[in-house]
């Protein structure tokens, strides 16, 4: 564990940390656009949780959840959206203290139900969100592609 490891609120200029860190994960230029999205959790902060975590200063990790209402069944729930850890910096905890964080968040605002989507062979993904406590839901992702 990184003693110099420090979880706080995410900030815009984040952004292009974060754009870094997942451009190293998917190993090609990211097409999402991160400032948008940061811009958009730091103005509904007080209700929805996103991460980073930082190490000496530098952004090593990011956690982005939501708040997702009357979703067919289930009156409010949290849904993580995305995370990333810096390859170098992964195998050391910092997902982990990163989903701890937002658990806290939502446990102290009564959201009962956090969830997530992974791909099924994305197993380093299934095997972290496994061991923090996911399992399998009620719920069964569908997907219709649109025609460009």
């Amino acid at each position: 564990m990184l003693e110099n490891l420090v979880i706080r609120r995410i900030r815009v200029e984040d952004a292009e940390e974060i754009g870094r860190i997942y451009s190293t994960i998917i190993k090609s230029a990211p097409k999402t656009d991160f400032r948008q999205i940061i811009e958009e959790q730091v103005r509904r902060k007080e209700e929805e949780a996103s991460f980073v975590a930082e190490v000496d200063g530098e952004v090593v990790g990011y956690m982005i959840s939501f708040i997702v209402y009357a979703g067919f069944g289930l009156d409010k729930s949290a849904w993580i959206a995305t995370l990333g850890v810096a390859p170098r910096f992964m195998g050391q905890g910092i997902g982990k203290r990163l989903a701890n964080e937002i658990f806290e968040f939502y446990r102290q605002r009564g959201i009962r139900h956090v969830l997530t989507s992974v791909r099924w062979d994305a197993a380093d993904l299934l095997s972290f969100f496994k061991t923090s406590g996911f399992d399998r839901s009620d719920f069964i992702n569908l997907i219709k592609v649109l025609d460009s």
